[in-house]
């Protein structure tokens, strides 16, 4: 006998923009919410099965028989079932059994469960949170600063691997909390970027294979427990963004794959619907009802969990149809060209939604290709992101300190290009957890020479990126200096914090996130080409650059001359475009951080040569030194 009662959170204008894809808050409609109704405490459950003979809802309170407690397939050609279960109650696990059209019967995942069981077991959970917040004073300050020019440096991390238990197990989002958010705080960071958080079934997937995407993994505890994470690092003026995984899902059977016995959240076609390097599916993004899921599912992040932004995993799959395909193996769009119109107007409509929702956060999009716009404003005909990864700098500048210093004249380009396009987009420099695993080598040993240069090497790295235009991203172990790649099974070498070469490799990137944060010249100009100027662009022989950052008033100027070979440059001249006296404020050489600290500056003043200012400098083996104004004349 079916015990479920007639009952519906959604009305006919919901069915309406469910499918025409501009529904965003279906979380509210769907899945599976606890309530009294009709004096009557249980759960009403809602789900999109349209190709389904049958849908009903299993778990312990049945015995996970299907064909017990059946939901209501509406009349409107929504394809969707629902109905309200007495008695059963928040914390019981589910799924969905599904009658295919085919025979079939399919045991399915809530696509919108706000809780899953943890893996292996493959459950939703029903559940209701219910969490008091303590960032107000963090979301008052976000949005007044909305359309000012923010330092933004980022801290890259995976949860499971930063740290463990002395036994080896993992911590927890709330011992998470106590230990990360002092740690990011002194280091200097502004935000954080966790690498997926959703529920996924395959460890050795870094979290980019998402089933559960409404719900964090319950790996680490439950969704409070996250919400906690997130409120601590937001009292701590520390911002929270998450991996977003909208470009495939994986095939596992309790996921989204074969939904309803049709491919119903992805392309039917494999040309378009599946994924070729991750053996995994790619959503159908001309289906107006996949746009309000994945739509609706960043809002629900940006809403639910107060989260500040998103990193947009694998754009560039996204906008291109053979996108590692082979002739014959992909399908022109309706022009005949490689793009997929359709993910550019999801990414559109996606961005669109967010900024018009949260004018506060920021969509950060991966995305590797030499796509026009991709952080140009959707009314401008652009994709809309806030960010994007400047994939080329990383690119060409770790190819470039890979080469012996005494072949850096003939590859001099390779430091200097970034700027012929960096203000194209808005960019973000990103050292990311891609560099430091399958064979990469952690980025001290992308490094050539001795031990002596290679943390040399390190802290002009770093000193470059902090100074070049842009945002910045570092993953976590850089800051110390990590010897081993990353192993999503291990746990960060803090060990290493014991040795005097990898604290004070931590101590550079401290001063210089709280320099970045506290110096104007490096952040209120970071994307326009207003708020950069080279001095020596061509000394190639000498592998040295100099460069000005400029932030809004003229006095907050900063000269940043880099030495890319380990030889001391003796009464080097640079031109500069105004007279007076400079200080040094910091050189990656300074004894504090590592170096010899031999060579130092001082205050030093520009003279009158050749009918130009020229400053002398001593500048000390690979290293970056960094001058300010303290007079012009």
């Amino acid at each position: 006998m079916n015990s479920v009662i007639p009952h519906s959170l959604l009305s006919n204008f919901d069915v309406y923009l469910f499918k025409q894809g501009n529904h965003f808050r279906l979380y509210e409609k769907l899945g599976s919410h606890p309530m009294n109704h009709n004096g009557m405490d249980g759960t009403f459950f809602a789900v999109w099965a349209p190709s389904a003979k049958s849908v009903s809802v299993v778990g312990n309170f049945n015995g996970w028989q299907g064909g017990v407690h059946m939901l209501i397939c509406r009349g409107d050609e929504s394809g969707i079932w629902e109905g309200f279960l007495p008695g059963v109650l928040k914390g019981e696990v589910y799924k969905y059994h599904i009658h295919a059209w085919d025979g079939r019967h399919l045991m399915k995942g809530d696509p919108f469960a706000q809780f899953w069981e943890t893996p292996p077991r493959t459950a939703s959970i029903i559940w209701d949170s219910n969490y008091h917040w303590s960032d107000q004073d963090w979301l008052a300050r976000r949005k007044k600063a909305a359309t000012e020019s923010q330092p933004f440096a980022v801290y890259e991390m995976h949860l499971g691997s930063w740290r463990k238990k002395p036994d080896g197990n993992r911590l927890g989002y709330r011992e998470l909390a106590h230990e990360l958010v002092p740690y990011v705080k002194d280091l200097g960071f502004t935000h954080v970027e966790f690498l997926p958080v959703m529920e996924h079934p395959y460890d050795p997937s870094w979290g980019y294979q998402v089933t559960g995407y409404y719900a964090p993994t319950s790996r680490f505890g439950p969704p409070e427990d996250f919400k906690y994470l997130v409120d601590q690092l937001h009292q701590a003026g520390i911002g929270v963004i998450l991996d977003w995984v909208p470009s495939h899902f994986p095939t596992d059977a309790h996921g989204l794959a074969d939904f309803d016995g049709t491919h119903l959240y992805n392309h039917a076609d494999p040309r378009k619907g599946f994924h070729p390097d991750w053996k995994t599916y790619i959503f159908n993004l001309d289906r107006r009802e996949v746009r309000s899921f994945l739509v609706s599912n960043a809002l629900y992040w940006l809403g639910e969990y107060h989260i500040d932004g998103f990193r947009v995993d694998a754009v560039a799959s996204m906008l291109y149809l053979d996108y590692s395909r082979e002739d014959g193996q992909w399908i022109p769009n309706r022009y005949g060209g490689n793009e997929n119109l359709e993910a550019v107007e999801f990414l559109q409509l996606f961005n669109a939604a967010v900024y018009k929702e949260y004018p506060d956060v920021v969509t950060i999009a991966e995305e590797s290709t030499s796509w026009e716009g991709v952080s140009r404003p959707v009314h401008h005909g652009g994709l809309g992101f806030g960010q994007k990864w400047m994939m080329g700098w990383m690119h060409d500048t770790l190819n470039y300190l890979k080469h012996d210093p005494i072949h850096r004249n003939y590859h001099h380009n390779e430091i200097t290009f970034s700027i012929y396009y960096g203000f194209s987009e808005n960019f973000m420099l990103p050292l990311s957890h891609d560099e430091v695993v399958h064979g990469k080598a952690p980025l001290i040993y992308k490094m050539v020479g001795d031990s002596w240069q290679q943390f040399a090497h390190l802290r002009l790295l770093y000193g470059y990126m902090y100074t070049h235009p842009g945002t910045k991203l570092l993953f976590m172990g850089a800051e110390f200096g990590q010897t081993e790649e990353w192993n999503f099974k291990s746990h960060l070498r803090w060990d290493l914090l014991a040795h005097e070469d990898h604290q004070k490799i931590y101590g550079w990137v401290k001063t210089l996130n709280h320099f970045y944060q506290h110096t104007p010249a490096l952040y209120e100009k970071q994307f326009a080409k207003e708020g950069f100027d080279w001095v020596s662009i061509d000394d190639s022989q000498n592998s040295v650059i100099g460069y000005l950052r400029k932030g809004d008033s003229d006095y907050d100027q900063l000269l940043v001359v880099c030495n890319f070979t380990p030889v001391v440059r003796e009464q080097y001249d640079l031109y500069l475009p105004f007279a007076g006296k400079l200080r040094e404020r910091l050189s990656s050489d300074s004894v504090e951080f590592g170096g010899s600290g031999f060579h130092t500056n001082g205050v030093v003043d520009t003279e009158e040569k050749n009918g130009g200012n020229v400053v002398t400098l001593t500048l000390p083996p690979l290293a970056v030194v960094i001058f300010e104004p303290v007079s012009f004349f």
